[in-house]
């Protein structure tokens, strides 16, 4: 099976190529972003071995959506989806921030937690929570955008400021539209019998000076989702959260002892694996949209995208 690893597109007007994790971004005369959604499939900050068939597609079609399902509260950079794995939008300085925010205590803020941590971001978290507890009210913890190969890094609003990488001015609509975000994902997800515990957002600035979401939303590589059903037994039985996420990738590199670390050898993915994953990644899509999903043709599928992409631009 075909799948996308890597795309080195040559189109009318292109000024540069970006070559992020997962998604490649092609600017357009200075004007416009044309961001393809590869199959590769990233974890602790590295890019694994082998691609996912199908996931570039799933992230493209869920962001695109989610995006449609808040632009009458938050303004997005999107224009066009003229193929499966490409959006395309206006181009923008992005926020060297992401906007991380948590309804629960999971993931990293449980792992910080664990650790006797009782701030993160410089934010307070109670004493007394237990692993994916909710928070009584949701908590921006922020990170650094780091360039490939390089951690993402925590860090407080106060530093933000201080350090003068965003404004106060542009910080204050940065919280409120992640606050805004947060709480239409929540409802979205609750239509679809689950909770949405903890998500990321990113930004930038259009030419205009406007800010927009930018990138993806609510996506599975950006999110993470709890069935809402058996949600509050689990938690009092001291269960495991049923979830709907990227963490069950994380979860088995762990089992194979990789997190990331210095000196850590990526465990090797057997065939059965990667279309277990890719199975994995249908069953998000079609739990979050509520859709079923269509699998887009992967014969030729470089040619596809380029011939897409540039119909698209002639018009």
């Amino acid at each position: 099976m075909n799948t996308i690893n890597e795309t080195n597109f040559k189109f009318p007007t292109q000024k540069s190529v970006y070559k992020g994790k997962v998604r490649e971004v092609y600017n357009i005369n200075d004007e416009l972003l044309v961001m393809i959604a590869s199959d590769r499939l990233s974890a602790f900050d590295v890019i694994l071995p082998r691609q996912i068939p199908f996931k570039g597609q799933i992230l493209n079609q869920i962001a695109t959506k989610m995006m449609n399902d808040t632009a009458d509260i938050v303004p997005n950079w999107l224009i066009a989806n003229p193929d499966e794995n490409v959006a395309i939008g206006h181009l923008c300085e992005p926020f060297k921030v992401e906007m991380v925010i948590r309804g629960y205590l999971s993931g990293h803020a449980a792992r910080e937690y664990k650790l006797g941590k009782r701030q993160l971001c410089g934010v307070a978290m109670a004493e007394g929570l237990k692993e994916n507890d909710k928070f009584p009210e949701p908590i921006i913890t922020p990170s650094t955008k780091a360039d490939n190969g390089e951690h993402d890094e925590d860090i407080s609003r106060e530093d933000i400021l201080a350090k003068g990488i965003v404004s106060e001015e542009d910080y204050i609509i940065l919280e409120n539209y992640t606050r805004a975000l947060f709480k239409r994902g929540t409802e979205i997800a609750a239509k679809r019998g689950l909770i949405l515990v903890d998500t990321k957002y990113e930004f930038g600035k259009t030419k205009e000076g406007k800010i927009v979401l930018i990138d993806e939303i609510h996506t599975p590589d950006s999110s993470r989702y709890f069935y809402a059903d058996g949600y509050q037994e689990r938690q009092n039985n001291n269960e495991a959260q049923k979830q709907l996420s990227k963490e069950f990738v994380r979860q088995w590199l762990i089992e194979n002892g990789f997190q990331g670390k210095e000196n850590q050898q990526i465990p090797e993915m057997s065939d059965e694996k990667i279309i277990e994953i890719s199975n994995r990644y249908i069953e998000l899509y079609e739990q979050i949209t509520g859709e079923t999903f269509v699998k887009a043709s992967t014969e030729n599928v470089l040619d596809r995208i380029e011939q897409n992409v540039n119909a698209f631009l002639e018009n």
